[in-house]
């Protein structure tokens, strides 16, 4: 796709929660977290535009104008990983924000040299190294959505998506956009809460690390989670247990008259 889709679901009275994926850019592996948030929030999903030319500000400006143009005008901001940087975008941006869930996110990608390595494997790996890739992680995608139904069900088009070549494309366009930010200075200015959800099992953004940056710099960082059983991609791999932390996080910040019950 080359432009910015939006999906919003659930009733307008409830939390809103602003979903911004990883380095892949749509909402393929995030169908169990939905369904296991969806009596809680209001949410917000996007896929991002296959684009090479949008900056960091232009993305926050297309996720800001949909939001206005679903009458949006704050919520929480859920990044999961290279959404971290359009999250920290969008609220320099001047989003509204009520607080900030990372999710396998960072302020700034702590081993910036490895995101070079990663964009220049990308780049040079064959077609068909790729795609045996592909057929590999499937199997590994299966296993570990196998009591994730709705993002089992999606695989396949989560891995159709990654063999176009437009999509591989703007992958590799991202990896700058990562190397372009910082958001340190942002953090340490913010007022709203921030937290930390994670998988044990993450070798490409390491939750120490991550953990680490938040305590030195982020005054308003109010605690994480560590979900033992989970990768990288926490909200697919544990999507019970992650939306049951979130909307614990989301009511802690609300009046308890306007609080939900837990997943």
């Amino acid at each position: 796709m080359d432009y910015l889709q939006i999906r919003v679901q659930g009733d307008l009275g409830k939390p809103t929660l602003i979903y911004l994926p990883g380095l892949h850019g749509d909402w393929t592996l995030v169908s169990s977290f939905r369904a296991a948030v969806r009596d809680h929030v209001r949410f917000v999903e996007f896929t991002y535009p296959r684009t090479l030319s949008w900056s960091l500000d232009d993305h926050a400006s297309a996720l800001l104008d949909a939001l206005n143009k679903h009458g949006i005008r704050e919520g929480w901001i859920l990044s999961e990983s290279f959404g971290s940087v359009l999250g920290w975008a969008l609220l320099d941006k001047g989003l509204a924000a009520q607080g900030v869930i990372l999710a396998g996110g960072f302020v700034r990608y702590p081993f910036m040299p490895l995101v070079g390595l990663a964009h220049c494997i990308n780049r040079t790996i064959p077609r068909w190294a790729l795609a045996a890739f592909c057929r590999f992680y499937a199997a590994y995608a299966k296993l570990r959505h196998r009591k994730a139904p709705e993002t089992y069900e999606a695989i396949g088009e989560f891995l159709r998506r990654r063999t176009e070549p437009a999509d591989r494309e703007a992958i590799c366009y991202r990896y700058g956009l990562i190397q372009q930010s910082d958001a340190r200075k942002l953090a340490r200015s913010l007022t709203i809460p921030v937290y930390q959800l994670c998988g044990f099992f993450d070798p490409i953004v390491p939750w120490w690390a991550v953990r680490k940056s938040l305590l030195r710099s982020c005054r308003t960082y109010r605690g994480w989670k560590l979900i033992w059983r989970a990768d990288h991609n926490v909200l697919g791999t544990a999507p019970r247990a992650a939306a049951e932390q979130i909307v614990t996080w989301l009511n802690a910040s609300v009046p308890l008259s306007a609080r939900t019950p837990s997943p």
